[in-house]
């Protein structure tokens, strides 16, 4: 029983570190690497220590982590929070490049 809590918590961790590292935290750090490692270590708890009691614990709780970090991609999708990461300004300026009979002495007047 105590197996099965540890599992459950450590996948809800999991998940909700990697919606941490993918709404709050922008790249891959510390969160999103914590939370693969919970997510897994759920899962291998659930192999080894849960399957003794219910043969399909683990399989389980593998279709369960991705289930939810495909439900957690798809919101983070929805949201508007790729807007906010993502660069949209326009650079208007130029670059006057040296034509084949200039010399860059010539330009900077």
């Amino acid at each position: 029983m105590t197996y099965l809590i540890l599992t459950i918590l450590l996948v809800l961790f999991g998940v909700g570190l990697l919606l941490t590292e993918m709404f709050l935290l922008p790249g891959f750090g510390i969160a999103g690497i914590c939370g693969l490692a919970s997510l897994v270590a759920a899962v291998v708890i659930a192999y080894v220590k849960l399957s003794t009691a219910w043969a399909w614990a683990g399989h389980v709780t593998l279709a369960t982590c991705l289930v939810l970090c495909g439900i957690a991609v798809w919101i983070f999708l929805k949201s508007k929070a790729l807007d906010k990461m993502a660069l949209d300004t326009k650079i208007e300026g130029g670059v006057d490049m040296p034509s084949a009979g200039k010399h860059m002495e010539e330009l900077q007047k």
